[in-house]
């Protein structure tokens, strides 16, 4: 979608309108397009909608979460107002809509036990499955879908950032992963490294416990006489290649480090080279998908003792 009188300059939307099934990520997206420069709000009554959209354009851009929780909800009036921004040519608007599975909804109520919002009593598939249907046709009136099943928190706000950071080419948002290749790659990765030739502090017993943000760590890996010309040769690749995905528009790369565990090497790695790029001013996100297992694992038990 594209305009040549929209209020913003970052060559996306003015007005996005979250919505989707309970459940499925709203506040998620809706947070990550705060960090994005977006003006949020969340729950307005739809009463108060028209008042809202039908004023003067936006000076910033807008991102309202809506769904079936909201004050006089209803499916007709969401759609009038969507309708109402379509035919308004100084606005650029879409609907990001967040769907999920039946099975995956369940899933998620269950684990944290809230009762869904038209589920009467008992198990809330009836609740979803009535929702799903109520709001087919504002589905139907999506700009953008992002199916969450399956994703994290944190891939759904990657998604969020492909989706809605300024494409214009000022802003490249990175994120650096660290992962076990014994656990497959993560999803949506632009380049991957391997981080398995450094020796590794699991033989080491005083350190095996411990992970790559530790002090103790970092020094045994980046003592490999391999690591300092490892990293000079990875960013002075990144050195070559993010300006010139900034200058294309890419608004987002990802880049993977890999070891045996996860645990230990491209972990430092990630850190290592995420401070250094933060240092020179990329935006700069880290995600240790292996340490992030495990911490859930660990809440998780402490919840089941509690």
């Amino acid at each position: 979608m594209t305009s040549t009188s929209g209020t913003n300059d970052t060559g996306g939307p003015d007005i996005v309108i979250v919505t989707g099934p309970s459940g499925a990520g709203r506040t998620t997206a809706v947070n990550a397009l705060e960090d994005l420069g977006f003006e949020v709000i969340d729950n307005l009554p739809l009463s108060l909608l028209p008042r809202l959209l039908d004023g003067p354009a936006p000076t910033r851009r807008l991102a309202l979460g809506i769904d079936v929780r909201n004050r006089d909800f209803t499916v007709d009036t969401l759609i009038t107002a969507i309708d109402g921004l379509a035919g308004r040519s100084e606005i650029v608007s879409q609907v990001l809509y967040l769907d999920t599975s039946e099975e995956e909804l369940v899933r998620r109520f269950s684990e944290t036990r809230r009762r869904h919002p038209l589920a009467v009593g008992g198990h809330p598939l009836a609740g979803i499955q009535k929702e799903k249907e109520l709001l087919m046709p504002i589905r139907a009136r999506a700009d953008v879908l992002i199916d969450t099943t399956g994703l994290s928190v944190h891939d759904l706000r990657e998604n969020i950032d492909m989706w809605y950071a300024p494409a214009d080419g000022r802003f490249l948002g990175l994120t650096l992963h660290s992962f076990s290749y014994k656990r497959g790659l993560p999803r949506g990765l632009d380049i991957v490294m391997d981080c398995r030739f450094l020796r590794n502090p699991h033989w080491d017993a005083d350190l095996r416990a411990m992970d790559g943000r530790d002090p103790d760590v970092v020094k045994y890996v980046a003592d490999d006489p391999r690591f300092e010309p490892f990293f000079r040769q990875v960013k002075g690749l990144l050195d070559l290649l993010l300006p010139a995905h900034k200058e294309e528009g890419k608004s987002h790369l990802s880049i993977g480090f890999g070891c045996t565990g996860g645990q230990h090497r491209s972990v430092t790695m990630t850190e290592t080279l995420a401070q250094a790029l933060a240092d020179e001013g990329w935006q700069v996100s880290k995600r240790h998908r292996e340490l992030e297992r495990r911490d859930l694992q660990r809440d998780a038990s402490k919840g089941s003792t509690a």
